[in-house]
């Protein structure tokens, strides 16, 4: 794969109105992204184009449909929706593609873009490379219609009902009458979706950081910051709590007792059930390498398999997709339910949960204990530069003196956020102390190395 300029593991992102996240960037991917569907159907091509809260993101969705209107492409309007809502709206509005205006989780400084094809999926390497090539040569620079040739822009009208009604028909005849749910909005696109949903299901609701400004997106809440919903569950008494990221691909929940409950235990959940049902295609769930290794042990001695793959959730559905796999996702809580989605969907995972609560009487605090984890210690560090970590002499002795004290009963992972200048550091093992020493050593020189 060619070296990208542009493009990460999710789309472009960095800070907004700072190169690669400029209006002219948006304004040049937009031609670039119509100009390859341009002559692939009957019609001129249609986007469907959707966004987060952030300040930033009227003034790059403005460049966005610019540039898609001026390559001879028409554009329908979702707004602040989520970006599973998005891929959605693609499929049942028979578009040629998506883009969604975003940064995920990261602070409300920063932007990014990313996009769907029209099938809903995101785009694989191959084109993401093309576009990178249109978007910085001067190569489409003379395709300019005329006339009724340029696109024009559309909004759609019940973009956000029509998403909620994709999510209900995920859980046919559910119903939520008698559970309180506290949901942490993000401050981002879920802050009306979810809320709805669960509402017209007959849930008790409790909603926090619902009053989006522009600024406050995924500031000290949503899935990134547990300890939130852990004493928002606590506050109100809640049976079950909801958190999402700015975006809502995203979910991280909370039991009745306040503990957290993360993608892998949600993982667990899910594909257990799905084998009693029979449900689970290729009785395999597809996970990365971060997942716990006792994921594997719960998902065999039931029957079924776990697929790992590279991290990324574009990876985990690469491999659901060439596998014809139902259910998988990430520790982080992106988490993909193939048979009603095309990506990460916090809400739809959210309502999976829920499902199983319902059906087997069970309180979440129970159903988790499906999994039994593997100790692990885990370092986020932000970084300078990202050079090869081969050429960190210190940090791969510590590395090598680490795995050989595992003794091939753990692991070590280090490897460069694809959408933040960060370095994660993963060791998993048996011995608890152990590990976070280590993973203490290994932070340490990295830090000395590379640290800001």
């Amino acid at each position: 794969m060619a070296v990208r300029k542009l493009f990460g593991t999710d789309g472009i992102r960095g800070s907004a109105n700072a190169h690669p996240i400029t209006p002219e960037i948006a304004l040049r991917l937009g031609r670039a992204a119509g100009y390859l569907m341009r002559g692939q159907g009957p019609c001129r091509p249609r986007f469907v184009i959707g966004r987060d809260t952030r300040r930033s993101g009227e003034m790059l969705e403005a460049a966005l449909v610019a540039g898609l209107n001026s390559i001879g492409a028409d554009v329908l309007l979702a707004g602040v929706i989520p970006t599973p809502a998005v891929a959605c709206l693609v499929q049942e509005l028979k578009a040629d593609g998506g883009v969604v205006i975003s940064a995920s989780h990261n602070p409300a400084g920063d932007n990014g873009l990313k996009l769907f094809g029209r099938d809903g999926y995101k785009l694989d390497d191959t084109l993401e490379e093309r576009l990178e090539t249109l978007i910085l040569t001067e190569e489409i620079d003379g395709e300019r219609p005329l006339g009724d040739a340029i696109g024009i822009a559309t909004i759609i009208p019940d973009a956000s009902a029509r998403y909620g009604a994709m999510a209900k028909a995920s859980v046919p005849g559910i119903s939520l009458h008698g559970l309180k749910i506290a949901v942490d909005c993000a401050n981002g696109a879920s802050f009306q979706t979810t809320p709805q949903v669960l509402k017209d299901l007959g849930a008790t609701l409790a909603v926090f950081h619902a009053s989006p400004d522009g600024m406050n997106i995924n500031e000290e809440c949503g899935s990134t910051h547990g300890e939130e919903i852990r004493r928002l569950v606590k506050e109100t008494g809640a049976h079950i709590g909801i958190s999402h990221d700015g975006d809502a691909d995203r979910l991280v929940l909370c039991d009745e007792q306040g503990e957290i409950v993360d993608g892998d235990e949600i993982l667990a959940m899910a594909a257990l059930d799905a084998l009693r049902r029979g449900t689970l295609a290729g009785k395999t769930l597809v996970a990365t390498v971060m997942s716990n290794f006792g994921l594997d042990e719960s998902i065999v001695a039931a029957g079924g398999k776990v697929l790992r793959t590279a991290v990324g959730d574009r990876y985990v559905v690469e491999a659901m997709r060439e596998g014809n796999f139902s259910i998988g996702g990430e520790q982080s809580g992106h988490l993909i339910f193939r048979d009603h989605g095309t990506t990460g969907d916090g809400l739809l995972a959210a309502l999976q949960v829920l499902r199983i609560m319902t059906e087997s009487g069970k309180p979440l605090s129970e159903l988790r204990r499906c999994l039994k984890k593997y100790p692990q210690a885990q370092r986020n560090l932000r970084v300078k530069e990202k050079p090869p970590l081969e050429t960190l002499a210190e940090v791969s002795a510590l590395i090598s003196e680490t795995e050989q004290a595992l003794s091939g009963k753990g692991r070590v992972l280090l490897r460069y956020s694809g959408t933040e200048p960060k370095i994660r550091l993963l060791i998993e093992g048996p011995n608890e102390a152990m590990i976070n020493e280590a993973a203490e050593k290994i932070a340490a020189a990295l830090t000395s190395a590379i640290g800001l």
